[in-house]
């Protein structure tokens, strides 16, 4: 049985589209075969395809499939944008104020990080305030949301 036929610079579809993800290139990738099988379109779906259609399809098909397509990449950017932006508020903490966040995610209250900290309570309360209001956080919940966002790892109370 013959391999599949879609070629791009001697590569196939599929390997391409593993390319692609290697170099963190991330554009939407509608598969269009006469010679697909479902393992094909299974790993093709499963690495991030939007859609695998086989011929001959309706035109309305691929016209779904580029709206699809469309829409999961402005979603994507979306986002990489928020997190670009959660990012720059991150940036933007002391190295005090980032320590005491981990903390707050992890859960713990004011008189743990101090008694962790070596600091102060009072202290403790002032870099909480000063991070909540650079983050942006109106509660504990935004913050714990922001963090995971950012792939911050909470570390054990």
């Amino acid at each position: 049985m013959p391999g599949p036929r879609y070629q791009v610079a001697g590569v196939s579809g599929l390997d391409f589209q593993a390319k692609l993800a290697e170099a963190d290139i991330h554009i939407p990738i509608i598969f269009m075969t006469g010679h697909g099988d479902i393992p094909m379109s299974v790993r093709a779906m499963k690495a991030g395809a939007v859609d695998f259609l086989t011929k001959p399809f309706r035109d309305q098909d691929i016209l779904d499939a580029v709206v699809k397509a469309i829409e999961r990449d402005k979603n994507r950017r979306d986002g990489e944008k928020g997190v670009s932006e959660l990012r720059v508020l991150l940036d933007s903490l002391t190295s005090r104020e980032r320590e005491v966040m981990e903390h707050v995610v992890a859960g713990l209250m004011n008189k743990q990080i101090a008694a962790k900290l070596g600091i102060t309570e009072i202290t403790v309360k002032v870099h909480r305030g000063h991070m909540m209001r650079k983050m942006k956080a109106r509660s504990v919940i935004d913050l714990v949301a922001m963090a995971d966002q950012l792939g911050i790892r909470r570390p054990k109370p």
